[in-house]
């Protein structure tokens, strides 16, 4: 009968079931466990595999370059993020309302870092998401030009719950790139959230997309509803000054032989 049970599990593809098929049974048999318990027990660890796999795909989807979480974020080392005001972010109401968030500053200050933990919180509660270097994702689109996938690979960006776009700075765009771009940030308004990372304050935008009109309708529309945070602080990444060595206290002591061996 057992055996039967696992070539169904099996054949089913109840992997999580099938793990702990023969413990359930056995600690069923043991403690003379009721039926409808051992289904509810089995059916459970089913459910907990399912949702960790669904987990695993969506982290794994999202494509996230470093594993960084607000909670390791280094606040005391960057005065110029306002801790309270990424903890009130990391609730993720604003995905709910589908607002979006741009953080500015320049590079190092920890926008991609906050932004990509940001992201991660998001999948953990169950949204799909996707991280994105900005030129690359222009790249992508730009490409799909050729095999005319543009229309579905725009379906795709527009679906996810949340996007970040990374270091959108000076990039080489061109004028295919800068229309696909208000396309897909047109479609994802008000419906989707959008998260971006750029050192650049936005009349800097009318210089990288040199469309006036074109980044008048996008401004509009990424700032109805945002939440626009500037970073003025000192880059992570800068290391810090070592601390001066304490001077040696003097003594009548003799030289120690390590000394007169580094004299020699």
């Amino acid at each position: 009968m057992r055996e039967r049970i696992e070539i169904l599990l099996d054949q089913l593809r109840l992997q999580g079931m099938a793990v702990c098929l023969g413990d359930v049974l056995n600690n069923a048999e043991k403690k003379g466990t009721p039926i409808h318990d051992v289904l509810i027990e089995l059916l459970e660890r089913e459910y907990s595999h399912q949702q960790e796999r669904c987990l695993a795909g969506r982290l794994k989807r999202a494509k996230l370059p470093w594993p960084w979480t607000i909670d390791t974020f280094p606040f005391k080392e960057q005065p110029g993020v306002n801790k309270a005001q990424i903890m009130g972010l990391a609730k993720l109401s604003f995905i709910e309302r589908n607002d979006n968030v741009i953080f500015i500053g320049k590079t190092g200050t920890g926008k991609s870092g906050i932004a990509m933990s940001l992201l991660r919180l998001a999948i953990l509660n169950g949204y799909r998401g996707r991280f994105y270097n900005a030129q690359d994702m222009l790249n992508e689109l730009y490409a799909s030009l050729a095999d005319r996938t543009t229309s579905q690979l725009l379906r795709t960006l527009a679906n996810y719950d949340v996007i970040v776009i990374d270091e959108l700075g000076y990039l080489t765009l061109t004028p295919e790139q800068i229309n696909i771009f208000f396309k897909l940030i047109d479609m994802r308004y008000q419906k989707k959230t959008t998260i971006i990372t750029t050192n650049l304050d936005f009349e800097a935008w009318y210089e990288v997309f040199k469309h006036k009109e074109l980044v008048d309708a996008m401004l509009d529309r990424l700032n109805h509803g945002c939440t626009v945070i500037r970073i003025d602080g000192p880059s992570l990444r800068t290391p810090k000054p070592s601390e001066e060595p304490k001077p040696k206290s003097k003594t009548n002591q003799p030289d120690s032989p390590q000394g007169d061996i580094h004299d020699a």
